[in-house]
């Protein structure tokens, strides 16, 4: 079978270097998860940026959201989310740069899907995204 497909969301002003480091520990041979890494790469106007988000995450399994300390400042999240939610594809957050369960959230993302950065948590959250929405 393919590796999962996963749409990686992050703050783009705050946590891209977390989003290097998050992608990068899915590539290493001794982390128990792999996934294909399709988020945007750079910076699009805001019309083309949502046709072309939209049309990655339908394509993938799953949403891992990043989930920072700026997430209030983070609107383009709250988005790629509903836009996962809209083609029903599942969701879950991974906290990063010193985020906890404290932290503000992004609209549409419940805490009980937010996991700490932890390789078998992770692991074990695209098993469970694989039998979820439309992986079901």
């Amino acid at each position: 079978m393919a590796e999962p497909r996963a749409f990686i969301s992050f703050d783009y002003d705050h946590d891209d270097t977390q989003r290097d480091l998050f992608v990068g520990q899915g590539k290493n041979q001794r982390t128990p998860f792999n996934f294909e890494d399709w988020s945007s790469k750079g910076k699009l106007p805001q019309a083309e940026w949502e046709k072309l988000v939209e049309e990655k995450i339908s394509k993938c399994n799953m949403v891992i959201v990043l989930v920072g300390r700026d997430m209030t400042s983070a609107t383009g999240v709250a988005k790629e989310i509903a836009m996962a939610i809209r083609n029903d594809v599942p969701v879950f957050g991974v906290y990063v740069d010193g985020a906890n369960a404290s932290s503000a959230l992004p609209y549409n993302l419940p805490r009980g899907r937010i996991i700490n950065w932890k390789w078998d948590a992770i692991a074990a959250a695209i098993d469970q995204m694989m039998g979820e929405g439309k992986n079901a």
